[in-house]
This record gives structure tokens, sequence and C-alpha cells, in this order.
């Protein structure tokens, strides 16, 4: 007898393939089939093996800062894209990332979105799911959210750069104990060796106070938006292009408004609500980037400029320019991205065959 709860775990899945389809570093959703008996969902083959497999493959079992940072650069790709859809994956792990070919330099691709699910801005998942030695504190305590992908992607980092697990027990119940009681250990070798940035990045991926997460950056790190263009300029231009844009197309309506663009590049909310002060810090570092005259407005001009456009960006100036004087003041920026991350939609699902018999 099939239950209800494990139709909706499989519709669920499927809605989430669907809206992350396209993404470079997803495993790319094809299909799904049914019969009397099951459902088959058709996804792209990965021939490369599981992470977990190549960790395990190098010596001691860790990987070099340059290669490490490769991989962990992918993986925050894809916790940024499911956020972006008010997405949680809820079990990143080396076992649910495989690598598309054998070839060293593969891409990679998540895998395996059985406990994903989606939230709610401001609301909190409960219950207590997972791999326990990537758990985050706050889904030990029920009472987590997006921010428990980003100190999974911290386990892992961890482990790719000296070979062991950060937290350690014997049962599970241990586990859950070290995760919530001690702290990572970078006293013992290989730690020594390896750079401080790359140690202090991996401390600000396991804050085990949620909230502290978005505040992890310094002010130098906020008046320079470039990793946020980084991880959309996929081929590395130094400009964002229209295609480059369209992976962050949130509604899937073929154009980027400019909402999106923000929504891609600043985590308001959370920056807003955790100190007021900092918020107003980065917005205003955030609108002095597109500002490049420093004359106090974004022209069409500097929108250009910053999203590689070529064709008219009305519709941009239309969604931002809420005075209509053909420019972006700081104040309309501000309004803007208040309201920034709450605007993506997520596609349903239209690729299955004889949904009624789920």
């Amino acid at each position: 007898m099939i239950l209800p709860v494990a139709v909706e775990d499989v519709k669920r899945e499927v809605k989430i393939l669907q809206a992350l389809k396209g993404h470079e570093n997803v495993v790319n959703f094809h299909n799904a089939y049914e019969d009397d008996s099951y459902v088959y969902i058709v996804m792209e083959l990965c021939e490369g093996g599981e992470l977990l497999d190549r960790i395990l493959a190098k010596k001691d079992s860790r990987y070099t800062e340059k290669d490490a940072a490769i991989v962990v650069r992918q993986m925050l790709k894809v916790a940024a894209e499911c956020h972006l859809h008010g997405l949680v994956h809820r079990d990143m792990k080396p076992e649910n990332f495989l690598f598309k070919s054998t070839e060293e330099n593969s891409p990679l691709k998540a895998t395996d979105f059985g406990l994903s699910d989606f939230i709610e801005p401001g609301k909190k998942f409960h219950d207590i799911v997972g791999s326990a030695y990537y758990v985050a504190p706050e889904v030990l305590k029920r009472k987590s959210g997006p921010e428990s992908d980003v100190w999974s992607i911290g386990v892992i980092t961890y482990i790719l750069l000296c070979g062991r697990r950060p937290f350690w027990d014997r049962t599970e119940d241990g586990i859950f104990r070290e995760v919530l009681r001690n702290k990572p250990d970078f006293r013992r070798k290989p730690w020594p060796s390896i750079s401080n940035s790359a140690k202090d990045f991996v401390k600000k991926l396991l804050v085990k106070d949620p909230h502290a997460l978005a505040s992890t950056l310094d002010e130098d790190e906020l008046a320079n938006l470039r990793d946020q263009f980084q991880a959309i300029d996929v081929d590395k231009s130094g400009s964002i292009s229209l295609d480059e844009m369209r992976q962050i197309d949130s509604n899937t309506d073929g154009l980027v408004d400019f909402t999106e663009f923000v929504a891609a590049t600043l985590h308001v909310h959370q920056m807003e609500e955790h100190d007021s002060e900092k918020w107003r810090l980065r917005c205003k570092a955030a609108f002095d980037k597109f500002d490049v005259d420093g004359d106090g407005y974004i022209t069409p001009e500097e929108l250009r400029m910053h999203t590689g456009l070529r064709g008219s960006i009305e519709p941009l100036l239309e969604e931002a320019d809420i005075d209509k004087d053909g420019r972006i003041s700081l104040s309309e920026f501000r309004k803007l991205l208040r309201t920034a991350s709450m605007s993506s939609n997520v596609p349903s699902p239209s690729g299955i065959r004889n949904p009624q018999k789920f």
C-alpha cells in the first residue's frame, strides 16, 4: 500500500527538480513516468561517481586548497540557486554530489532532493532530517531554515581540506552532542599548514548561530560584490551576459528583471532583520557598486555596464524607478531591496505523465 505522504514526497521532489532544471551544478531532470506500481524519474547520467569516492581516493583523503575551492564554489552555487527559489536542500553531503564524468575537471552535480522542501521567508522547519555528520545545530534544535545548507557545506569543506570530520562519535546521539556542544579542531595537522583565509572561510560557514551567519563578511567584503558577480558570471568574462542572467530568472518568464538580479546578489531580508545599521551600510555599498560616477543615482548606462545587457533596459527602470525620472536613487534602491527576495516564484510541475495516478 502506498501511503499518501509518500505520494506527496514524490510529487514534491519532481517539482523541485523541475524548478532547478538547467542549473549547471544540479543533475538534470528529463521526465517522470509511472505505471500501476511505481513512479520513474528520468535524470541525467553522471558517470564520475560520488564526491565521497573522490575524497577517499585522494592522498590522506584531502584536497588541495585550490581544488577544494573549485568543489566548494559549485556547492555554494547550488545552495544559492535553491535558496533563490525558496528551497532548502536539507541533506547536503558528499554522497549527494556526483561528477558528470570521470574527468578530473568534471562539473559537480547535486542530486537526491528527497528531503528538500520549500520554505516561506521567516518560517522554520521543526523536524530533524539529514545525515548525522552534516546536520546543523539549528536542525537538532528544530528551528532550521536555509542556513542549514550552509552549515553542511562548511562540514564538507572541513573534510575536503583536512580529511577528517569536524564532529565525530561512535553513535548518532554522540555526534549530535558534538555538533551542539563543541567546536571544530583547527589545531591538529594539517590545519597549521592551511592558509588563514581558508580556515577563516570554514569558520564562517560553521557558525552555530544562524542569525550571525548573515553577517560573517567584513565591511571590505561587503563593499565589494565581486563574489556575487562571479557566482553568476559563469564564463568568467567579467560581465554578466543575458544568458547568465537567465540562470537567475526566478519566475521563468524568459526575462530577468532588476528585482530578480538584486535578489540573487544580496540576501536582503536576513540583513535587514538582523541589524538595521548593517543593512543600511550594505545597501549603500551595493548601490555604490552600480553608481559608478558617484552622482547619487544609477543611470541606464550604469545598469548596462553591470548587467551586460545590450538592448533596452526600460523594463528594469520601470520596476525600480518609482518617481519616473529615468534613474534610480538610493531610496528607490532600498525600497527595491526590501522586496527583492520575496519576488521569486517556482514553476509548478508540468512534465509528469498522468499525474492523476500519483
